[in-house]
């Protein structure tokens, strides 16, 4: 067997030996311009594009098989200008044709490629003739058997304008390997680009390339795989009078937030926009994409719905998304009112520049919603936001208890919002509501509130120093946390003077609260304000100022007598200080008044007959009373004469 092998092994050396001879002298006797030209007719067949070279070319049989031709232009017949300009374009040539003196390519490397895209208003672009060179080129015909397999681009440049858009991209560092259609018709790419800082994995796939070219149907995968966001579509593609794109659209990223600034979008306020997901049924026409079966989840929410997106100049959101449950507390955490362990307003200035970049028309429905510590029940609103004006209506809420209705409008100019509020809260529960609307945690009971406001301010406190309008409640069955009035009252009725007790404890039950205030600049005016109960009432006036959020009221808390429910004891107070914490005290005048041995000496201070009526008391009282202060000039004879008059009595 080993001299068979030796004896087998002899004659295959020498084929080789002759083959490599054969292809050493190839290449010094092979006619180089009939190799150029060669190369450059089976590029023009394949592609149906024209080399323009400018460059020297350089030729290599062995150990290598190619054609370089450097600085070299690719056109359309009856075009001008190149498609495409490469440094240099290899043809790498078929080993066994080149033995028979026949030169076929293998395929192409284009180095350092320049391609420039220019999108006219009417949809076409300077790339429109040669695709229709390229497709007129790989219809079926006697001379349509040439081709290779695959065409390599390394560190190439993609510049897209659009013209109409008054838009430009730029793709850089682009290496892509494009499997060129042959015989099944299909065109597939892999490979890497930069586009705007970020290295972008991508593939795509077209089942036949001869029908997309044509604007007919074909069927196209695409996959585009980057840090900030994951795009993935599988469907078909059209391009009849304009792009047709129907399939399945899968989109992941990490960051919604980080993901819109990368693509040039700038995104609401500072908190949310984190985790994104959807999956839908997408149908493309032009610039506008239509979503249907949507399942999309941001920030831990998932909904359903439909969607539909545009991009004609302006870019317009439209959603219709249902919901079991929606947290929107990282959204507000921006609009923050107050100030982070303070009783004051907040005065960060707002960031309004998101308003004026996208049109939004969005309908919600959720189940429950949450939003900060609130807890909604089934919640049915929307939003409208178009040329910088946000509109956030609620057809229906289940919050505090009860159901809330309304509107809230923001408006941009410059760096002020003008805001607007229509609200109206209908039997919810008063303590909640309170606390969580104003800070206020000393009320309860349930009722009706309407709200109707105004402000306009470049931050929170802004908006509370321009308040206007008006806000009205309507309370049953609660109580105001505090004081206890009907207790007070009976005891000051007592003995006005006592000390006994501690004023701030305990609360006021009532039957019916009535407050009805008036907003100007900031300043709350109460028209009417009543708590009645059975056994008493109250009624104030005053002021309350919303940028310092204090009080500055006077009131009067009336024992009602019993049968007839008339005024009987009444004791006038004040309510001074802040919203959280206020100051209430009787009025000390009154109290003293009502003391039988005080009032005469309050009387004194304010009558001159009745302050010497009670000199003339004391002096009895005191022997002598209290002298009068003499005069530093008076006579010094008076004074043995009231000497004498004293000894006598």
């Amino acid at each position: 067997m080993a001299q068979g092998m030796r004896r087998l092994g002899t004659p295959i050396a020498v084929l080789l030996g002759i083959a490599f001879v054969g292809l050493l002298a190839s290449s010094w006797l092979v006619n180089r311009e009939a190799l150029r030209h060669a190369v450059a007719t089976q590029i023009r067949a394949v592609t149906g594009l024209e080399l323009v070279v400018k460059g020297h070319i350089d030729v290599s049989l062995f150990p290598g098989s190619y054609v370089s031709f450097h600085d070299v232009g690719l056109k359309g017949s009856g075009t001008d200008d190149p498609a495409l300009r490469v440094d240099v374009l290899t043809a790498n040539l078929q080993l066994l044709p080149l033995l028979l003196q026949r030169f076929e390519i293998a395929d192409v490397m284009m180095l350092r490629p320049q391609i420039n895209v220019t999108r006219e208003a009417d949809g076409n672009s300077n790339w429109t003739p040669f695709i229709e060179t390229i497709a007129r080129t790989m219809r079926p015909g006697p001379d349509s058997q040439m081709s290779f397999s695959e065409i390599r681009i390394q560190d190439g440049i993609l510049v897209y304008e659009d013209n109409s858009h008054h838009a430009t991209e730029r793709l850089d560092d682009i290496d892509l390997s494009l499997a060129w259609p042959s015989i099944s018709r299909s065109f597939a790419a892999t490979g890497q680009f930069d586009w705007r800082g970020q290295r972008i994995e991508g593939s795509i796939s077209v089942s036949d390339f001869l029908a997309a070219l044509s604007g007919d149907r074909s069927g196209l995968k695409m996959r585009l795989a980057s840090p900030p966001l994951k795009v993935a579509f599988d469907g078909t593609v059209a391009n009849r009078t304009s792009a047709l794109m129907e399939g399945t659209l899968t989109v992941d990223s990490p960051s919604l937030r980080d993901a819109l600034r990368w693509t040039g979008q700038t995104p609401l306020g500072g908190g949310g926009f984190g985790r994104f997901a959807l999956r839908a049924r997408a149908n493309v026409v032009g610039a506008s994409i239509a979503l249907t079966n949507v399942n999309v989840e941001l920030d831990g929410n998932t909904a359903e719905g439909v969607m539909t997106y545009t991009n004609n100049g302006r870019q317009a959101l439209q959603a219709t998304l249902a919901a079991d449950a929606l947290d929107f507390t990282p959204y507000i955490s921006t609009f923050r009112l107050l100030a982070n362990g303070a009783r004051d307003w907040n005065r960060q200035l707002f960031d309004l520049k998101a308003l004026s970049t996208t049109d939004l028309d969005m309908r919600l429905s959720a189940a429950k919603v949450t939003v900060g510590s609130s807890k909604l029940g089934r919640t049915a609103f929307g939003a409208n936001l178009r040329n910088g004006v946000l509109a956030l209506s609620v057809g229906e809420a289940q919050m505090y208890g009860g159901v809330v209705r309304g509107s809230v409008g923001i408006a941009r100019a410059d760096t002020i919002a003008d805001v607007k509020a229509e609200l109206q809260f209908n039997d919810v529960d008063l303590q909640a509501c309170a606390n969580e609307m104003f800070g206020i945690s000393s009320l309860s009971g349930r009722g009706n509130l309407n709200v109707s406001l105004t402000a306009s301010g470049s931050s929170p406190f802004g908006l509370a120093q321009s308040l206007d309008g008006s806000a009205n409640l309507q309370g049953r069955d609660g109580a105001i946390s505090g004081f206890n009035v009907e207790q007070l009252l009976k005891r000051l009725e007592r003995s006005p003077l006592s000390r006994g007790g501690n004023f701030r404890t305990g609360s006021t039950p009532y039957d019916s609260l009535t407050i009805a205030v008036k907003f100007a600049d900031g300043v709350a005016t109460a028209e009417d304000i009543r708590v009645e109960s059975p056994t008493a009432r109250i009624t104030m006036t005053g002021t309350a100022s919303v940028p310092s959020r204090e009080y500055d009221f006077k009131g009067v808390a009336s024992l009602l007598s019993a049968g007839n429910g008339n005024n009987g004891f009444e004791l006038p107070f004040v309510v001074q200080g802040p919203w959280e914490d206020p100051l209430i005290f009787p009025d000390p005048e009154s109290l003293i008044r009502r003391a039988p041995a005080a009032a005469p000496l309050l009387d004194a201070v304010k009558d001159r007959k009745t302050r010497d009526a009670v000199r003339s008391v004391l002096e009895r009282f005191t022997g002598g009373g209290l002298r009068p202060t003499q005069p530093d000039n008076a006579p010094q004879a008076d004074a043995p004469a009231a000497d004498g008059s004293t000894k006598q009595n």
